[in-house]
């Protein structure tokens, strides 16, 4: 096993540790929008902090969630036309965009930095009374998220080039 492989594997099973581990706010925001739908519509009952509680959630179940789905294929793709090509062509396919892949998330954490940044010197928090302070936080997870998604499709783009070397 040569150094690149290895490198792929590590990145893969870093990110199916931390998808592993984020799967479960997928549970938490299911019980959460159940309480909210049932307090406000059973008891008349409602808190714009737990209204915004679950975009707290969504949005690293997200972010975390797409490299995570790129690591096992549940990603989109236009199957239609991918599932025609041969092997190899399946390959290249997928190879160059894990690079378009790399590029974008790259643009996006480049950007995202400074919108970060305002975030956290501002300690931006909710704007709505009541609502969750430390907003800041969640707007960090933007370049985290891209940055696991730039490696996850590193380690496609490694696993694709040692395929087609190796046929």
């Amino acid at each position: 096993m040569n150094s690149a492989s290895r490198l792929a594997g590590g990145i893969d099973a870093f990110i199916d540790l931390v998808g592993r581990a984020t799967s479960w706010l997928a549970l938490i925001i299911a019980l959460v929008m159940g309480a909210n739908v049932l307090l406000r519509y059973g008891f008349s009952l409602g808190w714009i902090w737990t209204q915004e509680l679950e975009w707290h959630l969504l949005v690293p179940l997200c972010l975390i969630g797409m490299s995570y789905a790129l690591r096992h294929g549940e990603h989109v793709r236009v199957d239609v036309l991918f599932a025609n090509y041969d092997p190899r062509t399946k390959i290249l396919v997928d190879a160059l965009s894990a690079l378009i892949a790399m590029a974008f998330s790259l643009i996006v954490v480049w950007l995202s930095l400074a919108y970060v940044a305002q975030a956290w010197s501002n300690n931006e928090g909710s704007p709505n009374p009541g609502g969750i302070d430390y907003r800041y936080v969640v707007k960090s997870l933007i370049p985290v998220g891209f940055v696991l998604l730039f490696l996850q499709s590193l380690a496609q783009f490694i696993h694709g080039t040692l395929t087609l070397r190796n046929r």
